[in-house]
């Protein structure tokens, strides 16, 4: 019995450091970023600093090559996430009301560009609008986007859309709501979640795209990953951290700002189903 309950002992504690190994493990790299964006020094020296500044940030707020970039990807975030959720919540509808054998063949080919490395796609975007060349450099890079975001919307979008029995909308139909009525009323309300969530990975991953962006991008219009992937190839500075905590404090405010009005655990937590 004694023996038992030592292994027990182990067993919890063993499961409680790996835990923390891992939190540590996942953290590490926000924490180092965070002590080099406040490290007062002019060089990259040992961690942690011996002295805190924000310096860097104030650097940040002066360098226009940066701002420009970033007011080009939130931009571009904006257009991107509005586009991608009103096409993938559409497709993502007519794709669940089709055949199980049509529902899966049509599925899978919206979600093959997700297998596809980033460098294939900008690569061969390049070549195509080089081909055509007919659009200036924000609407490639929209077009370029779009292609890896919507079947994310389309994903989540048929998550959502699983979680709404036909029942509910049969009982409308018998009750007198005609299609337009009960789709309003019980498929879209049910279905907000995720599509909301959908519209969250659209945003995240505009905002956070190198590779396509690189190949798509030219001097004068580009987004603030590629302004990064500049700095650092260039000279690299302590600017650069400041910027990754800005994002990662942009990041933050969105979720939180989701959580106060759908619920982060709704969104993304618990799945599609509601009662």
């Amino acid at each position: 019995m004694r023996s038992k309950r030592n292994a027990d002992v182990i067993l919890a504690v063993s499961v409680t450091a790996i835990i923390a190994v891992t939190v540590v493990f996942l953290l590490f790299p926000v924490i180092v970023t965070a002590f080099m964006a406040f490290d007062a020094r002019e060089y990259i020296g040992p961690l942690p600093p011996t002295d805190l500044s924000t310096q860097w940030f104030v650097k940040l707020w002066n360098n226009n090559y940066l701002w420009s970039g970033f007011k080009n990807s939130m931009q571009l975030a904006i257009v991107v996430t509005a586009v991608a959720t009103a096409m993938g919540a559409s497709a993502g509808l007519a794709i669940s009301r089709m055949s199980p054998r049509w529902r899966d063949l049509t599925t899978t080919a919206f979600l093959s560009p997700l297998v596809l490395p980033g460098v294939i796609i900008g690569f061969a975007l390049l070549m195509f609008l080089s081909i055509v060349n007919v659009l200036p450099v924000f609407p490639r890079l929209v077009f370029g986007h779009l292609i890896v975001t919507i079947p994310y919307t389309i994903r989540m979008t048929l998550v959502g859309l699983a979680g709404v029995s036909a029942t509910l909308v049969e009982a409308a139909l018998s009750l007198g709501a005609n299609a337009r009525e009960a789709f309003f009323t019980i498929t879209l309300p049910l279905a907000k979640n995720g599509i909301a969530a959908g519209a969250i990975f659209a945003f995240a991953f505009s905002m956070d795209d190198v590779t396509i962006s690189l190949f798509l991008s030219d001097y004068d219009t580009y987004t603030l990953p590629v302004a990064l992937v500049g700095l650092i190839r260039s000279h690299f500075e302590l600017t650069i951290a400041a910027a990754a905590v800005a994002l990662m404090g942009l990041t933050v405010i969105l979720l939180l700002a989701l959580d106060r009005v759908l619920g982060l655990e709704r969104v993304i937590g618990q799945g599609p189903y509601r009662t």
